[in-house]
């Protein structure tokens, strides 16, 4: 029997780009953002690794793992769209980039490129078989689903992921979604 490689992909806390709707800037968490991660549960893995914005490494610092940065596990690049209001978004080009994945009239990366960096990531996790805590950000967190779902971009805006939660994949072969009570 294969051993079982497990993954937790924890979001980062609330920041004011989130509270506000905005598109996200390289931020802190706010100071209820920070009191949410401070209160939440502990992780222990062989491996933490951090997407390299202030707001994952300040998550990962804040639940006690200090990790390395990796750059796949950045954000979605909004573009031009960084630091402003959603609904600032001409509704044409909001409703494109909610429908269509491989939109990038904002000039940054596409759903679609996303979900492609995501599954390289978890690819090179699993050949590695080290047990793995990645703080990252709700845009990984939803490609990583899709990847273990082998589920279609276009599914990428359906899946909620709250500020702070912890989403556990286990890998024998293939990824797959284990809830925990």
């Amino acid at each position: 029997m294969q051993k079982v490689l497990r993954l937790d992909l924890v979001s980062h806390g609330m920041t004011e780009a989130m509270r506000k709707a905005r598109f996200p800037v390289d931020e802190s968490l706010t100071e209820a953002g920070r009191r949410a991660i401070v209160a939440g549960g502990r992780l222990t893995a062989a491996r933490v690794l951090t997407g390299p914005e202030r707001r994952t490494v300040e998550t990962a610092a804040l639940m006690g793992l200090p990790g390395e940065e990796d750059t796949r596990l950045r954000d979605l690049d909004a573009g031009a769209w960084r630091g402003g209001e959603l609904m600032s978004v001409p509704q044409d080009e909001l409703y494109a980039w909610l429908t269509d994945p491989q939109f990038r009239g904002h000039g940054g990366e596409s759903v679609t490129d996303v979900v492609e960096r995501t599954r390289y990531w978890m690819a090179e996790i699993a050949s590695e078989g080290m047990s793995t805590i990645a703080v990252t950000h709700p845009a990984v967190i939803r490609a990583a689903l899709l990847v273990t779902l082998d589920a279609p971009p276009k599914s990428f805006w359906r899946i909620d992921i709250p500020p702070g939660s912890v989403t556990r994949l286990h890998f024998r072969g293939e990824w797959t979604l284990h809830f925990t009570a």
